[in-house]
């Protein structure tokens, strides 16, 4: 495990939808589903990414938000970044599983899809121009606020549903914390494990600067997925997080800062 960072250059840039790309890197990464690298831009800053491809291709997802993502927007094919880690634990893999997605939730969750076998697959977006591995994963169950694809409602309404019919082994899920919370909320009223992939404002990746603490654990490195027995700890989960001030705040504004 690196704890510096080293240069990578970009092979292929993908266009996801207008407001998502691909960024392919030309150097290998062995990373369980659900860990993380942090990519460095010199001069700029230096921010957490979840590995949407791994082994000969690797490759992270990036919403545009900020002014760091922007700035990677902005990269072309041959341009180098900085990339240090894995880091964090990752999703165990089980038989039997569902995987619910939300939004860019879907990239950390992708690697994982791709390693079980046959699982139900959820995802969920605003509307389908906000769909992103549209053609990976043809078997999707897609759910689209508006309806312009798929079926019009939330991924908990699916799942909600299929949990009335079926029991599976496992629940696994990332993207908007709130929604994460009812998953799990739905996986404890129906007896199924869950595994859920938090996010949190991450200074060094590897536990030691203590940012990303979430009542007493270290999002980094403890996570950044939890299981059921974790996230019953975790009272924040869902309500509360960490600015890069340490100053705690809702859910809600710290969404709106990450987008700043």
């Amino acid at each position: 495990m690196a704890e510096l960072p080293e240069m990578a250059k970009i092979v292929e840039i993908v266009d996801e939808n207008p407001y998502v790309k691909t960024f392919f890197l030309n150097r290998r990464i062995d990373a369980k589903p659900g860990q993380f690298v942090m990519v460095w831009l010199p001069g700029l800053d230096e921010k957490p990414f979840s590995l949407s491809y791994t082994g000969k291709e690797t490759a992270i997802t990036v919403e545009e938000k900020g002014k760091f993502t922007s700035a990677l927007f902005n990269m072309m094919e041959g341009d180098s970044i900085g990339i240090r880690g894995p880091y964090g634990n990752g999703f165990t893999l089980k038989a039997n599983a569902c995987v619910v997605a939300g939004g860019c939730g879907v990239a950390p969750l992708s690697v994982l899809i791709e390693r079980l076998k046959n699982p139900f697959v959820i995802q969920g977006a605003r509307s389908k121009d906000r769909i992103i591995f549209g053609k990976r994963f043809k078997g999707a169950n897609i759910t689209t606020d508006d309806g312009s694809a798929g079926a019009k409602g939330l991924v908990t309404d699916i799942l909600e549903s299929r949990l009335e019919q079926k029991k599976f082994s496992i629940v696994y899920t990332c993207g908007p914390e709130m929604m994460m919370k009812r998953v799990f909320e739905l996986c404890e009223r129906y007896g199924v494990a869950c595994e859920a992939s938090l996010e949190r404002y991450m200074k060094c990746g590897f536990g030691v600067c203590g940012q990303c603490e979430a009542d007493g654990l270290r999002v980094c490195k403890d996570g950044p997925v939890f299981s059921s027995i974790n996230l019953r700890k975790i009272r924040d989960f869902g309500s509360f997080a960490r600015l890069k001030t340490g100053e705690k705040v809702a859910i809600s504004d710290y969404v709106k800062w990450r987008c700043q």
